[in-house]
């Protein structure tokens, strides 16, 4: 299998800024058949989601432990705060590793971003007041947005075209995969009869650190971007590696690859550098339609998710009196269905395209939102039912915000898709997802079940504008290469 440890570390240009030259590299990377390459990237790169989810998940979950006098005694409010002090981490984590994965390469920030994820999670185990709290999960945040970038670019670049929406879904959406985990261990590790009270929730992201650390050594095998040598000169770089590739993967095939006849090469201008000016000039211009519908998928699900998920352990406990101790039992059924919508609907993303399913997601999650706030608001649900509604909205919704970042990943040019995927991403956080579990926890704080009633409409509302910005300005994306979507800013012709 392709190892990308030696090829990658070469840190030297092969051809010299203004020179010309062309390339089938792209085309060869999207006629390549599936294999266990392209698993192994789904594992390496799509674990930190797991990891994310799991202990996001216990985040969530302990919320009401530490309201304990025993433990940290934190207000609902400052929990909100807290969760909002992550997305700040969030933000800027993404727009400073998002600039320098374009700048430098996709592969070193895999580790940059991940080890600074993993500090944030193991110093949150030793939190000791509020202050510390929240500048550890902002930490953590940090790495998961340098994360978002990397990550996600380096997937669009080197899974094959006609399986990229699923494949996209698939990672985004084994977030839910470590939340299941850690809706699970929680009623293991808050159970007070086996750790103490102030212990089990330390133990829980203690784990998770432990864990990923056999994720910084999965990843030395997984090789630079293809795509992104060749717009910076490093072409040989990039040629041995898509060689490796047919040799290898079109041998598992027991075919030969499908032939180029009629492609028309891709004729790239070798540049030393990209300043910021030519990053942006094309985001605000070239493409500022696509700007929009980014801004308004990513906003959209940003609000309804960090709105409802970062909030759901107060909710329970301040409106149904569920313990804290098994607060955990409600999320599994939440988590389930929300990794259960993309591996269901990913296919579709590819088949019957992006246009209809992502306005469709949108549209759908945006309706039982209604429906079910409007039950909470009446006061006819029991924690039970409130738990079964949610998992059918999230069913949709899952899909709906993996779609987000699956738009902003792949209709932009590769020179600035990791700074695409980290502002639109950041600009959305910061818009939908920062302000969200504060309001929220005001919110809950009142007690008033009209007033939580009309946060869930706000972010209704913003998911059915996401789905009707998506139908006048969404991109016919499924199964069509990166370069015919935005062609590179290096390209020529």
């Amino acid at each position: 299998m392709p190892d990308g440890s030696s090829i990658s570390s070469r840190s030297h240009p092969e051809h010299q800024a203004g020179e010309v030259f062309e390339t089938l590299i792209p085309a060869r990377l999207d006629r390549l058949p599936w294999s266990r390459f392209h698993w192994l990237l789904v594992v390496g790169l799509g674990i930190t989601w797991v990891l994310d989810g799991l202990e996001v998940t216990l985040m969530g979950a302990i919320s009401a432990v530490l309201q304990r006098p025993d433990v940290l005694h934190f207000t609902a409010a400052q929990i909100g705060s807290i969760s909002s002090a992550y997305l700040v981490g969030a933000v800027l984590g993404a727009l400073v590793f998002g600039h320098l994965t374009d700048r430098f390469g996709r592969r070193t920030f895999f580790f940059v971003s991940l080890a600074t994820y993993l500090a944030g999670v193991a110093l949150t185990a030793v939190s000791w007041n509020l202050a510390s709290f929240a500048a550890f999960r902002f930490l953590t945040g940090a790495g998961i947005g340098g994360e978002y970038s990397a990550v996600n670019s380096a997937i669009d670049e080197l899974i094959p075209a006609r399986f990229r929406g699923r494949i996209d879904l698939m990672i985004n959406g084994s977030f839910w995969l470590g939340a299941l985990a850690g809706a699970a261990s929680t009623g293991l590790i808050l159970d007070t009869r086996i750790f103490a009270v102030d212990v089990g929730w330390r133990l829980g992201f203690g784990i998770g650190a432990v864990i990923g650390l056999a994720i910084l050594y999965l990843r030395r095998f997984i090789p630079e971007s293809p795509r992104w040598l060749i717009t910076h000169g490093r072409r040989d770089e990039a040629e041995e590696l898509v060689r490796d590739f047919e040799r290898e993967l079109g041998s598992i095939a027991g075919r030969p690859l499908p032939d180029l006849d009629g492609i028309e090469p891709l004729r790239i201008r070798v540049r030393s550098h990209f300043g910021l000016d030519t990053i942006l000039r094309p985001l605000l211009r070239e493409y500022g339609k696509r700007a929009i519908l980014s801004l308004s998928l990513m906003t959209a699900q940003a609000f309804l998710y960090n709105a409802i998920f970062f909030t759901y352990a107060l909710v329970l406990d301040r409106y149904y009196g569920v313990p804290a101790a098994v607060t955990g039992l409600y999320l599994m059924p939440f988590a389930l269905s929300n990794f259960i919508g993309p591996i269901v609907l990913g296919h579709l993303f590819d088949t019957v395209g992006r246009r209809p399913m992502i306005s469709g997601t949108f549209t759908i999650s945006a309706l039982i939102l209604i429906a079910a706030g409007y039950l909470f608001e009446r006061g006819v649900l029991t924690a039970t039912s409130q738990t079964v509604l949610w998992s059918l909205m999230f069913f949709f919704a899952s899909s709906a915000a993996s779609s987000a970042y699956l738009t902003v990943s792949e209709i932009f040019p590769l020179e600035v898709r990791a700074l695409a995927i980290a502002i639109f991403f950041s600009v959305g956080t910061a818009v939908g997802g920062v302000v969200a579990p504060w309001l929220f926890g005001v919110l809950i704080d009142t007690g008033s079940r009209g007033a939580l009633y009309g946060g869930y409409l706000v972010a209704a509302v913003l998911m059915l504008a996401a789905a009707i910005v998506e139908l006048r300005l969404g991109v016919a994306a499924e199964r069509v290469g990166l370069e015919e979507i935005a062609k590179p800013l290096s390209s020529i012709g």
